[in-house]
C-alpha cells in the first residue's frame, strides 16, 4: 500500500509542479527579468563588467524552470504521501481527503508561510553574494525549526483536547504556535540586504509570486493526493464488514 501511495503522491506532485511552473512564466518572470534588469543597470553605472551568463535566461525561465519545479513537486509530493501514509488511523477518523488537505496546510504553514516571513524571498540584485551560505544555513534552520514547532503544536493540541475539549484544544494548540513562533522570530538573527532605492512593489510582487506558487503546489498536493488516496485501497480501510443480507437456513438434521 505504502509504494501505491508513494506513486500517487509525485504523481500529484507531477501535476502541481506543472501548474506551479504555468504560474511562474506569468506571474514570477516578469518580477525577475524587471529585476535582472536594475542589476545590470547598476553594473552599467559602476562601469562593472556582467559575469558572462553559464545557463541562457531563456533557459532559466523554460526548461530549466519546468525541469526545477516538476523536480521540487514530485520529491515533495512523495514525502507527503510517506507522512500520509505514516499518519493514517494515528490522528483520529479523518478520511482521506480530510487528511490530506489537513496536512498540506500544515505543511504549507510550517514550510513557506513560516520562513518566509523570517527570510522572505528575495529577487536577483537583491542580497550580498559573500552572504549567500550563510543565509541559506540560517533559512534551512528556520524550516527545521518551523516543523519542530508545528509538531509541538499538534501535540499541545491533543493533550488540551482530550482535557478541554476539541474546539478549546485547538486554540490553545493555535496559541501555542503563535508564542513559539514569536520566539523563534525574535532569537533568529534578522537579515536586511535591499539596497537602497529597489522598487518596493517590484520586491513586494516577487515575494507575493514566490508566496502563490508554493501555494499552488501545497494545494494541488493536498487536495489531489487526497482523491487519489481515497481511490485506493484506503476507501475501505475502515470500513466495517458488512453482514450477508441473508443467510441460508441452517437446517436441524
Amino acid at each position: 500500500m505504502v509504494g501505491k501511495l508513494l506513486m500517487r503522491g509525485m504523481l500529484a506532485g507531477v501535476v502541481a509542479g506543472l501548474l506551479a511552473f504555468g504560474f511562474a512564466r506569468v506571474v514570477g518572470e516578469p518580477q525577475v527579468e524587471r529585476a535582472i534588469a536594475i542589476e545590470e543597470h547598476a553594473h552599467a553605472a559602476h562601469g562593472d563588467a556582467l559575469e558572462p551568463e553559464l545557463v541562457s535566461r531563456e533557459t532559466q525561465a523554460g526548461m530549466g524552470l519546468l525541469t526545477g519545479v516538476v523536480a521540487y513537486g514530485a520529491a515533495f509530493g512523495g514525502l507527503f504521501a510517506l507522512a500520509f501514509a505514516y499518519a493514517w488511523g494515528r490522528v483520529g477518523k479523518l478520511g482521506a481527503r480530510p487528511l490530506a488537505a489537513w496536512m498540506a496546510l500544515a505543511a504549507f504553514v510550517s514550510l513557506v508561510v513560516v520562513p518566509s516571513l523570517v527570510y522572505p524571498a528575495n529577487p536577483p540584485s537583491v542580497g550580498d553574494p559573500e552572504t549567500i551560505g550563510y543565509r541559506t544555513a540560517l533559512f534551512f534552520l528556520t524550516i527545521a525549526i518551523s516543523l519542530a514547532i508545528m509538531l509541538l503544536s499538534l501535540n499541545v493540541r491533543s493533550v488540551a483536547a482530550r482535557k478541554l475539549g476539541q474546539w478549546n484544544g485547538t486554540l490553545v494548540g493555535i496559541l501555542a504556535f503563535g508564542v513559539m513562533l514569536a520566539v523563534m522570530i525574535v532569537v533568529l538573527p534578522g537579515i536586511d540586504e535591499v539596497p537602497a532605492g529597489f522598487p518596493a512593489t517590484l520586491l513586494w510582487k516577487f515575494r507575493m509570486a514566490s508566496i502563490g506558487m508554493q501555494a499552488i503546489v501545497w494545494t494541488t498536493i493536498g487536495a489531489l493526493f487526497g482523491v487519489l488516496a481515497e481511490r485506493s485501497e484506503l476507501a475501505g480501510a475502515r470500513q466495517p464488514r458488512k453482514a450477508p443480507a441473508f443467510a441460508p437456513a441452517v437446517r436441524n438434521r
